[in-house]
């Protein structure tokens, strides 16, 4: 695993697959997403070499319930006595209740997809709390949800306004070149959900898959965005 440093207050942990990311508040840590199954281990370790208690956790945030991004939250949150918070729609999937939904693969996308399934399966989790669209995550001076379905459906952004930082989660990726991210349930609805956080206006987005934005990154969204659209109403 990788530790990078986005903004002074931000850490991105990058793992085999995907990544999550650490926001340090002065009252305590947040993390948004969780890693692979085998995460839990190496974040606190990183989190340590930050000159930082992972008991400081607080919440961990996830965007999503596939099993590289909420595989270690159910161990953090134990270790830690953190709250796990998730979308209302997405949470059942987390907790082990409903089966993940199948994706609507592209053709160029069944090689990718069966690396991915090579991840470990999470064992189901504990959502403490589910949200929805809007509603406040309790960090970051007003973090909000943002609800970008389309990946799945209870996909969900994670909006830091008065910091211009964006989590899209695997709404977005940023893999190469910014796009909508792979496997969807539903591309159309991802491609919208892609267009309204391009509308956002952050100054520095974070996705679940590459490298993050932190340059011109409102214009790059927007002409991402644009492009997408163009993309979907050629092939439509």
């Amino acid at each position: 695993m990788d530790l990078v440093e986005v903004l002074p207050r931000l850490h991105m942990f990058r793992f085999p697959i995907g990544q999550a990311y650490l926001w340090r508040d002065e009252d305590g840590l947040t993390l948004v997403d969780a890693g692979d199954v085998n995460a839990a281990g190496p974040i606190e370790d990183a989190v340590r070499g930050l000159g930082l208690d992972p008991a400081a956790i607080r919440r961990i945030v996830i965007t999503h319930g596939h099993r590289d991004h909420y595989g270690a939250a159910g161990e953090l949150a134990g270790r830690c006595g953190a709250e796990v918070i998730a979308h209302r729609l997405d949470a059942p999937v987390i907790r082990g209740d409903v089966p993940v939904p199948e994706p609507v693969l592209l053709d160029w996308e069944l090689p990718l997809y069966e690396h991915a399934l090579t991840v470990p399966q999470a064992p189901p989790t504990r959502v403490v709390r589910e949200v929805g669209d809007g509603d406040a995550l309790g960090f970051g001076d007003g973090a909000v949800v943002v609800h970008s379905p389309g990946h799945t459906a209870g996909s969900m952004a994670v909006h830091l306004p008065r910091h211009g930082v964006l989590f899209t989660g695997d709404s977005v990726a940023g893999v190469g070149r910014v796009m909508v991210g792979v496997f969807n349930t539903d591309r159309e609805q991802a491609s919208a959900s892609f267009r309204r956080l391009a509308g956002l206006g952050a100054d520095t987005v974070c996705f679940g898959h590459g490298d993050p934005l932190t340059e011109n990154a409102a214009a790059v969204m927007k002409a991402s965005a644009d492009r997408d659209s163009g993309l979907q109403i050629e092939h439509g």
